[in-house]
C-alpha cells in the first residue's frame, strides 16, 4: 500500500474531519440549483439541471471504479487525495470536489452557445466546450498532482503524454459527452431515465461492495 493511500483511509469518511467552510458551499450549492430549478419551472426547460445532474453522477462512477482498483490491488487507486480537506469521501473524492462537480454541469450548459451549428475552430461549439472545459480540468489536475494534493501512482496514468491524454478522455472529456447526450434527447422522460441510469450505477455497486460487502475505499 502507497504512502499516499495510507494517508488517504485515516479520516476517511470521519465527520469529526468536517470545515466549517464546508456549510456556506453547501448553501451556495443549493442557491445555484434553486435558482436553476425556478427558471426551468417558468421556462420549462430543464437542461440545464440535467447538464449538473448528469456530470456529478458520472464523477461518482468515476470514484467508485477508482476506489474499486485501490480496493483490489490493496495499493493504490488510480488517484488519491490524501491531503487535508473538509471531508474525504472516497480514496480519490473529498467534499471539495463533489461541490465543483456538482455545478460543472450547469457551467458548461450556460457556456454553451444558442444555435448547435455555431462552431468554435471548426468543431461544433458543444463538442468544442466540452473540449475546452475537459483539458482545462487536465491542467488543474496536473497542477493539483505537482502540489502533492492529488497523488498519481501508475505510470500510465501520470504526466507523460499518453497519460495526460487517458486522464482527458477518462477523467473528464466523457462527464462532457454524457451531458451532452442527454440534453439532447427529445423528450423530458428520457432525459430522466438517462440521468436515472446514471446515478443507478454507481448507488447499487457501493450499496453492494460497501454496504454488504465490506470493502472500503
Amino acid at each position: 500500500m502507497t504512502e499516499a493511500s495510507q494517508r488517504a483511509l485515516e479520516g476517511l469518511r470521519d465527520l469529526t474531519m468536517i470545515k466549517w467552510y464546508v456549510i456556506p458551499l453547501l448553501a451556495i450549492i443549493f442557491y445555484i440549483y434553486t435558482i436553476e430549478i425556478k427558471k426551468a419551472r417558468q421556462s420549462g426547460n430543464w437542461d440545464a439541471v440535467f447538464a449538473g445532474a448528469t456530470i456529478l453522477g458520472m464523477d461518482f462512477i468515476n470514484e467508485t471504479w477508482n476506489g474499486l482498483v485501490f480496493h483490489f490491488t490493496q495499493r493504490s487507486a488510480f488517484w488519491t487525495t490524501p491531503g487535508d480537506t473538509g471531508l474525504r469521501i472516497m480514496m480519490g473524492w473529498n467534499i471539495e470536489i463533489l461541490f465543483m462537480f456538482s455545478i460543472l454541469g450547469i457551467i458548461y450548459y450556460h457556456s454553451l452557445l444558442d444555435h448547435k451549428e455555431q462552431k468554435i475552430l471548426g468543431i461544433p461549439n458543444r463538442w468544442a466546450i466540452g473540449i475546452g472545459y475537459a483539458a482545462f480540468c487536465v491542467f488543474v489536475e496536473v497542477l493539483l498532482n505537482m502540489g502533492g494534493h492529488l497523488v498519481w501512482e501508475y505510470p500510465f496514468w501520470y504526466r507523460s503524454f499518453g497519460g495526460v491524454w487517458l486522464i482527458f478522455l477518462f477523467g473528464y472529456f466523457h462527464f462532457f459527452v454524457a451531458a451532452l447526450l442527454v440534453i439532447g434527447l427529445k423528450s423530458m422522460r428520457n432525459k430522466i431515465k438517462a440521468v436515472s441510469i446514471i446515478w443507478a450505477i454507481p448507488i447499487v455497486v457501493n450499496v453492494i461492495t460497501f454496504g454488504f460487502l465490506g470493502y472500503n475505499y
